[in-house]
């Protein structure tokens, strides 16, 4: 590439032919002559200037039109100086504009003089004028460039149309037909994912086993299900090879991502394995769960509060971020829970945990943030992914739009559910007062419950003690007021009954989250979403909803995808064209195209 072409690319952001080509027109001019007159619709014209008229601010012209012998007025407001010379009294030449008819006579508002005839060309909004981008891309767009960078031909071809119109298309206005929107939808997401591909490195791993997970799980008192068992076969089969695994399993809210958890401490075994989560009460319940279905590996347990022994007796390390303070034994796995809400810092240690020294462990993270199918299998382009989409037993919880009207019938269930020996959760949206929210604090709503009800807990983010206050509450609380921070953490066998105030600002995604903190034992639970809007399409929708990796296309439907993507490669503005909820065939076909397994 010159280096006056290289200048333009950057200008442009650029640094690619097939990002070059996802410029597109906006426009199309058709400089071709027409025998006939096109009203309302811009067109050339081969014309003569019979007479002009110089006011203050315009230039009134009468053209004589050879093509469809017509005379037509044409009007120039504000004319720039260098217009004033292209219209001179009996000289004959080509303009373009906008011709209307209204009894009997037409007129055109600012002609153009135009040149070059003959050719469909394209305008284009970016940061170089038209002119100027037009011709860059006939320097620079040529079908072997986008064949090179590995575009099939039907998808190369149907690009390369719509920067260089074939004459005998009517491209009188722009818009995208199917064939058109998709391919700029393939080669989004082909540029996308060969990025992803590159980034994605192999390294030489300190563990290379193939070990049998099927005597464990003969030893369990229920029965796995069947994407339980495909998550386990995913990470027996990692664990087998050359070079370390990086994977991504991701459930929902109940699916049982523990169970696949053990199961890989399990086919590791006295290799060493370590778990990290991000609160001590989820770190306790792992480990207890560990302790009880693990009986044959030694465990340990390792929080801010754990003496500093010796970690090197131990086959499966279970703790907090405190993990990443202490010396560690080498591990054939690293696995990591809810990675997503770690610290950067935290993050950074991780990074070197596990990426540290010539070999490295195999590395697993566990997400309970369901993600759109489409997603993962984009994803799938740098880490392999595994989607448990299925709960172990089905929960039986209604879902309701409440409002202020409704709160006398809240009440009364509420209290009926206290006297059953259930317990209520309801969710505020601030800790504090604020004026530009039509919605009770938790500051200003506790009085009332701890008036009218025994037994209430009060937490929030910002409360030291909320991981002890959550612990009090599920032995002996009958209410929890709290903010959103009990969307992911510790299990509430009790629990029945969500109340989220103001429901509309949370995203669906959260609200699934909490809605999943209730019927954790197969009780009936119950989740209203308290709103003062008079209606919400959004909240319409999440009650009929059950599943979270549905709950996530719905996401997508009501926001941009840019808010729901998160991690290092996206940004909001990475995709104009692909519609992550309905695409998943054309991510299917790159993905077979770039040779990324499913």
């Amino acid at each position: 590439m010159q280096k006056e072409s290289a200048e333009k690319f950057k200008k442009l952001g650029i640094s690619s032919h097939l990002e070059l080509a996802l410029i597109i027109p906006h426009a199309y001019e058709d400089l071709r002559l027409h025998e006939r007159l096109l009203p309302h619709k811009p067109q050339l014209i081969d014309a003569t200037v019979e007479s002009l008229f110089r006011a203050p601010n315009s230039i009134q012209i009468t053209f004589f039109v050879h093509n469809f012998s017509h005379t037509i007025t044409a009007v120039l407001f504000r004319p720039k100086p260098y217009m004033m010379h292209q219209f001179s009294e009996g000289s004959r030449d080509y303009y373009y504009g906008m011709i209307e008819c209204k009894g009997g006579s037409c007129s055109m508002v600012m002609p153009k003089k135009v040149n070059k005839i003959g050719e469909i060309v394209p305008k284009y909004r970016c940061n170089l004028r038209s002119d100027v981008m037009w011709r860059l891309i006939q320097k620079e767009l040529k079908l072997s460039h986008l064949l090179n960078a590995g575009l099939p031909q039907d998808i190369a071809e149907t690009i390369y149309r719509l920067h260089f119109v074939d004459a005998s298309m009517q491209k009188e206005k722009f818009e995208l037909n199917e064939d058109e929107l998709n391919a700029l939808k393939y080669v989004e997401l082909y540029r996308y994912m060969q990025s992803l591909a590159t980034k994605r490195r192999y390294f030489e791993t300190t563990f290379s086993q193939h070990r049998e997970y099927k005597e464990w799980s003969n030893t369990l008192p229920f029965s796995l299900t069947d994407e339980q068992i495909a998550a386990i076969e995913d990470i027996q089969s990692d664990l087998a090879k050359e070079s370390a695994a990086k994977r991504m399993v991701v459930g929902d809210v109940g699916s049982g991502k523990t169970m696949v958890i053990l199961a890989a401490a399990y086919m590791v075994g006295s290799a060493k394995s370590i778990l990290m989560a991000p609160t001590t009460i989820l770190a306790n319940q792992l480990y207890e769960e560990a302790r009880k279905f693990l009986p044959h590996l030694k465990i340990t347990l390792v929080t801010n509060k754990s003496k500093k022994e010796s970690l090197e007796a131990y086959d499966f390390i279970i703790g907090t971020h405190a993990l990443l303070y202490r010396e560690l034994p080498t591990a054939a796995l690293v696995m990591v829970d809810e990675q997503h809400r770690f610290g950067t810092q935290q993050r950074n240690r991780l990074e070197k945990l596990v990426y540290e020294g010539s070999a490295k462990p195999h590395y697993i993270q566990f997400s309970a943030t369901p993600i759109p199918r489409t997603l993962a299998m984009i994803e799938s382009a740098h880490i392999d992914v595994s989607l448990i989409t299925t709960t172990p037993f089905s929960k039986d919880i209604d879902s309701k739009v409440i409002h202020k009207s409704d709160f006398k019938e809240l009440l009364t269930h509420i209290k009926s559910e206290i006297v059953k020996g259930n317990q209520v959760l309801i969710v505020y949206p601030l800790v504090e007062q604020s004026e530009a929210l039509g919605y009770q604090s938790i500051e200003e709503a506790r009085g009332y419950w701890e008036k009218n009800f025994k037994n209430v807990f009060v937490t929030h983010g910002k409360d030291k003690e909320k991981e002890q206050v959550l612990l009090d509450f599920r032995e002996s609380g009958d209410l929890l007021i709290s903010t959103t921070v009990v969307e992911v953490g510790i299990s509430l066998p009790r629990l029945t009954t969500v109340v989220i105030v103001g429901a509309e600002r949370l995203g669906l995604s959260t609200l699934h989250q909490l809605r999943g903190r209730v019927s954790r034992t197969g009780l009936k639970g119950y989740c209203y979403l308290y709103t003062n809007q008079s209606s919400s399409e959004r909240l319409d929708a999440f009650v009929t909803t059950a599943s979270g990796f549905d709950i996530a296309n719905l996401d997508l439907k009501f926001r941009k995808s840019g808010d729901l993507l998160k991690g290092e490669h996206q940004s909001g503005n990475q995709f104009e064209w692909v519609d992550f909820a309905e695409d998943v065939a054309i991510v299917s076909r790159v993905k077979k195209d770039l040779g990324i397994g499913e």
